[in-house]
């Protein structure tokens, strides 16, 4: 039973049901009704020592990686973040480990104006639970269900660095502050600049945590449709190839997970929109296929069918 089937079978029925919930178990976050005019966006994340991060990761980069991964899921909603609460359990009280643990979080919480409004601590193996809330305007909020043929698929910055980073720390490997791939994994930057600017544009949206075709594929299997995808034209960073080479990190980009990238769709009829729109961002978009009706998702490599890649990260 894996994480999604344990969700489905557990927790998606029989509970009470809200008229003012707009949307429950199943996207990036859930949707609340908080007035006429503005629904409330919220979702959680837990990380754990050992299982997403190693545990000699600096404090500052497990708060901001935590918090990141929350404010990922609020920029795929197109949702403007606001507050957030956080649940750490600690093996022991370690003063200098919990000021640089504050300081990371600070630091990215004030990037995006975000306020830290509640939580809890216990004793217990390292771990990082944050719930965020943000807000959109009543039915703004992008879901992943909303992708149709003919569609255009895109993904933001590029993919496969964090995995990257991930596989060697995992390991043993000691690497750099500065190398790229594990900047990517330790500080990852949340798109939560580009998610608001999609909110109007994208048809559905999703972020990319779990690996690229994965989430790709629960997209469009909550929108009901298929797709088809160009694995050469994934967006892949010189120092990924350069590490690993292009065939092992073209996989490491469909597969390997925890970019925080976006993956939406756009109709056709707007991608000129969407050009002028992304023209000055720091993550441009690259179009990497199309909807289709039929469902499954397929990859092509330079004309090629090409196999799926191996199964993403999975709790059990």
């Amino acid at each position: 039973m894996d994480e999604f089937e344990l969700i489905r079978r557990f927790f998606s029925t029989g509970y009470p049901q809200r008229a003012d919930v707009m949307l429950g178990v199943g996207d990036d976050s859930a949707i609340s009704r908080l007035g006429r005019d503005e629904e409330l966006v919220s979702c959680s994340d837990t990380l754990v020592a050992g299982t997403h991060f190693p545990p000699q990761l600096p404090a500052d980069a497990v708060a901001h990686r935590a918090l990141a991964a929350n404010l990922s899921d609020l920029a795929a909603m197109g949702a403007s973040p606001r507050w957030f609460l956080l649940a750490l359990a600690l093996p022991e009280v370690e003063p200098g480990w919990l000021e640089q643990f504050s300081a990371g979080l600070a630091r990215l919480a004030g990037r995006y104006q975000v306020a830290l409004i509640g939580g809890d601590t216990v004793r217990g193996p390292l771990s990082v639970t944050i719930t965020a809330l943000g807000s959109v305007p009543a039915g703004a909020a992008v879901r992943r269900s909303g992708a149709v043929d003919g569609d255009l698929i895109y993904v933001t910055g590029t993919c496969g660095d964090a995995a990257r980073a991930w596989q060697a720390l995992a390991g043993g490997a000691t690497l750099a502050v500065e190398d790229p791939c594990y900047r990517r994994f330790a500080y990852p930057e949340p798109r939560v600049r580009e998610g608001l600017a999609l909110r109007d544009l994208a048809s559905a949206m999703i972020d990319i945590s779990d690996g690229l075709h994965v989430d790709l594929e629960r997209l469009l299997a909550a929108s009901e449709v298929g797709g088809a995808a160009r694995a050469q034209d994934v967006p892949l960073s010189a120092a990924l190839v350069d590490q690993v080479g292009l065939v092992a990190a073209r996989e490491l980009a469909l597969a390997g997970g925890d970019d925080y990238e976006l993956c939406f769709s756009v109709a056709q009829s707007r991608a000129t929109d969407l050009g002028r729109l992304s023209a000055d961002w720091s993550c441009p978009p690259v179009c990497i296929g199309q909807v289709r009706s039929e469902p499954g998702l397929s990859w092509q490599l330079d004309g090629r069918d090409l196999a799926s890649p191996p199964p993403a990260f999975q709790h059990f």
